[in-house]
């Protein structure tokens, strides 16, 4: 199975991509991980908040291939525990699929119609964080489902 990290912008903070970096690299040794960068809408200001999510979603939705699995990154998603989460992600390795796509979006959120095209939502949280940290924050979950997947000491039980 291949995932991909779809986000919307670039990390700004050098500090904060090493350590994506870093963790992209480590996730390289359990699974074929890619993280995507979708850029800024230019003149975002033009717009209002409906139009950026619109032509936000619309460079998210250009990414899904037929029989990819969409899954957002939403404060209304489902919670895990580390461990729930490790067991997902076995559960989507076993059925088959071939491409699993989380995608991280924009300052308002996603347009009706990429809500409507994926197939459920994820929360890390019930705090808000910047959609930056919000990156490093998952690759590194990602790396501890791994991690536990394959009886690893990282994550303490």
């Amino acid at each position: 199975m291949k995932i991909t990290l779809l986000a919307v912008g670039k990390t700004d903070q050098k500090n904060l991509q090493n350590l994506i970096d870093d963790y992209v690299k480590r996730l390289g040794f359990y699974v074929n991980f890619n993280l995507e960068i979708i850029p800024d809408i230019k003149n975002a200001k033009n717009y209002s908040e409906d139009q950026q999510k619109q032509l936000e979603g619309a460079e998210i939705l250009k990414r899904i291939q037929p029989g990819d699995m969409l899954v957002l990154l939403d404060e209304k998603g489902k919670n895990f525990s580390s461990l729930q989460f490790s067991e997902y992600l076995q559960k989507k390795m076993n059925s088959g699929l071939k491409t699993l796509v989380f995608v991280i979006g924009g300052p308002y959120g996603f347009s009706d119609e990429v809500y409507d095209k994926s197939s459920g939502k994820i929360s890390l949280s019930s705090m808000t964080f910047s959609h930056q940290m919000v990156r490093l924050f998952f690759i590194e979950q990602l790396y501890r489902g791994f991690t536990i997947l394959k009886n690893e000491p990282y994550h303490h039980r």
